[in-house]
């Protein structure tokens, strides 16, 4: 069964907080195996003031950071909340073309692989059904601390 998470829902999960949280909504996700999140991107971000301001380019390992933020919602299964998936690994990671302000990624998360404690993911994001990036990542699961 596919469900659709909000903001609220989504920062309940991860722990990143602004200017970090690179993940505006979950447009699919069946826990565990393959998951559908967006992320605006808008000339207010922090790091456009600084990356190529004159013709803002959204940094690539930020966009795998996204994509990774999206994963780590998909890797947890429904134990998501129990669970904090870190990022162990980053492979055959390629870049199509820039993202730019006004432009809205479509991150795509597909387990392939899932042992105990370490998941596999592939990974792709696109800007208007173009792939601008994709990639393989893996994370390890580690048992989320009472706060």
């Amino acid at each position: 069964m596919s469900e659709v998470l909000s903001i609220d829902q989504i920062r309940e999960l991860l722990p990143h907080r602004y200017p970090f949280l690179l993940v505006d909504r979950v447009l699919e996700r069946e826990a565990g195996k393959r998951i559908v999140g967006l992320k605006n991107v808008t000339i207010n971000e922090p790091f456009f003031q600084g990356h190529y301001p004159t013709t803002p380019v959204m940094p690539g390992v930020l966009i795998v950071e996204a994509m990774a933020q999206v994963g780590g919602l998909a890797v947890g299964g429904a134990s998501t909340a129990d669970v904090l998936p870190l990022l162990a690994a980053i492979e055959k990671v390629r870049f199509r073309q820039v993202v730019k302000p006004g432009d809205q990624l479509i991150i795509t998360a597909t387990v392939i692989n899932s042992r105990s404690r370490v998941v596999k993911i592939a990974a792709s994001a696109e800007v208007d059904a173009k792939v601008v990036a994709e990639g393989e990542l893996t994370f390890t699961l580690i048992p989320r601390e009472e706060s």
